[in-house]
This record gives structure tokens, C-alpha cells and sequence, in this order.
């Protein structure tokens, strides 16, 4: 892609977002992009949001469980950038029309008080710069259709991460962990809406271990010349599949002792 098609992309998604209609598949328009175009069409799209009044505060890891990966046909996650307008409190209300097709994910967020920079960082090393640890609830959104409707083609990773790896929202719990307090593996959650349980999951489907998702992180900023910075929040993955977020839906996430994290939509 040129530097042109990249902004003309980037474009597309910014407008898909503030008018709340969806933008075709970026895989079709442009059938040969690279995931390294992806992410260049994602800081695009991030400039935009930051020049409009947003700023940056953490990343979000995505598409790491297996069952998503081969669900994709790919082998690796994604990740993408968390803003302050997607924070949302515990027990808050979504206004309705915030969102276009909003789902929801549970994840382990992280909160650093160091930063990470380079290639070498190791896992000893996550965990010394980790502040706390929460529960913590994903809402995302696509602002690129779901599948064409003229072909059926359903998008693929280089769509989702030119759509900031469809990150739209954070929400965190209350509690605070010591990073080591728990075994993040064996944290797992009930995921419940209106009632109804629709998805369980433990830390471990996150590549094993939520812990390894963040130095996932660390290296592919590093090969661009990026990092983490101290007091920024990270989503290190999640463990369950996305549960669709209807108008009027209403999600607690039980966590046991590591917590609890709700939200509803209006």
C-alpha cells in the first residue's frame, strides 16, 4: 500500500466509527496488504483519535486463544491501542448508539509502574514492572463489516488490525492484585448475561499463561522501535469467546477471589 492508501484507509475507519456505519472489508479493496500495512493503517487511525482530543493510555492483546487463531487461519495475536475514551467504571451504563455491533470479552488487565522497551525484556521482568493485576471486561466493536455482503468473505486479521484490533472499550474491576498473589493461569471467570452463564474460561488460554501475552507485547512493539510505559494499562488476552452485547444486556463476569467486573448497555 502507498502512504496514500494507507491515511485513505485509516480515513474510512475514523468516519465508520464517528458516523456509526460499518466500512467494507480493507481485504478486499486492498487483497494484497501485509500484516506490518495492518498496524500502519492502525497508528493511522490511532493519530486520528489522539488529533481529535483522545490519549493513549495502554494496549490491548487480542486473538490469543487458539480456537480464534485457527479460527482466522493465522498463528499469532494482534494488539492494539487503548484510548482514555474507552474507560469505562464498574457497573456502568453504555449509552446506547455508542457502539455499532458490540461484543464482550473477559480478560487479566495489568497495570505497569515501569516501563518495558526492547527484545530481551523477559517474563521476570513483566512481572517486576507489573503494578497490579484486575479483572477486567473487553468491549469490541467492528467498525469494518463483519463479511462482505456481495461475496460472503468473511474479514480477516489484516481488516481487524487496521480496526485497532476492533478494540472499543475497557472496563476494570475494582480489586487489586499483586502480580504474584495469584496463579494467572488457574484465574477463571463466569462470564454471565442477564442471567444466563455464557462463557467460562481460565488465565491459561491466553498462550498458556496471561504473563506471556504482555512479553508477546514487549517484543512486537520492539521491532518497532516501540514500548510500554510506566502507568499504562494492559489487556492481556481473553479467555473466553466474544458474547454479543445486544441494546439492554446486562454482563457480570465472577472471577472468585480475584473479583468481579460488571456493565450493562442502555
Amino acid at each position: 500500500m502507498t502512504g496514500a492508501e494507507i491515511e485513505a484507509a485509516a480515513e474510512m475507519l475514523f468516519q465508520a466509527e464517528r458516523t456509526g456505519r460499518q466500512c467494507g472489508l480493507l481485504s478486499l479493496l486492498h487483497p494484497g496488504m501485509t500484516l506490518d500495512e495492518a498496524y500502519a493503517v492502525q497508528a493511522a487511525l490511532v493519530a486520528r483519535k489522539r488529533a481529535a482530543g483522545a490519549r493513549v493510555i495502554g494496549w490491548k492483546i487480542g486473538l490469543t486463544s487458539r480456537a480464534m487463531q485457527q479460527a482466522l487461519g493465522i498463528d499469532t495475536p494482534d494488539s492494539g491501542v487503548l484510548l482514555d475514551d474507552m474507560l469505562f467504571a464498574h457497573g456502568a451504563t453504555v449509552p446506547r448508539g455508542r457502539f455499532i455491533q458490540p461484543r464482550v470479552e473477559a480478560e487479566i488487565a495489568f497495570a505497569t509502574r515501569a516501563p518495558l522497551h526492547g527484545p530481551e525484556v523477559t517474563r521476570d521482568e513483566v512481572l517486576a514492572a507489573t503494578d497490579w493485576v484486575a479483572p477486567a471486561l473487553e468491549i469490541l466493536d467492528t467498525r469494518i463489516l463483519r463479511s462482505d455482503p456481495a461475496t460472503g468473505r468473511a474479514r480477516i486479521i489484516t481488516d481487524t488490525v487496521s480496526d485497532n484490533a476492533a478494540n472499543a472499550g475497557i472496563v476494570l474491576g475494582p480489586e487489586r492484585h499483586a502480580a504474584d498473589a495469584f496463579d494467572l493461569r488457574r484465574v477463571g471467570a463466569i462470564v454471565i448475561r442477564d442471567g444466563v452463564v455464557e462463557e467460562t474460561g481460565l488465565g491459561a488460554g491466553v498462550l498458556n499463561d496471561p504473563v506471556t501475552g504482555i512479553l508477546w507485547l514487549v517484543h512486537r512493539l520492539a521491532r518497532y522501535g516501540q514500548g510500554i510505559e510506566a502507568g499504562q494499562i494492559l489487556l492481556s488476552g481473553s479467555f473466553i469467546r466474544p458474547v454479543e452485547a445486544p441494546p439492554g444486556s446486562r454482563f457480570h463476569a465472577d472471577f472468585g477471589p480475584f473479583g468481579a467486573v460488571g456493565l450493562a448497555f442502555g
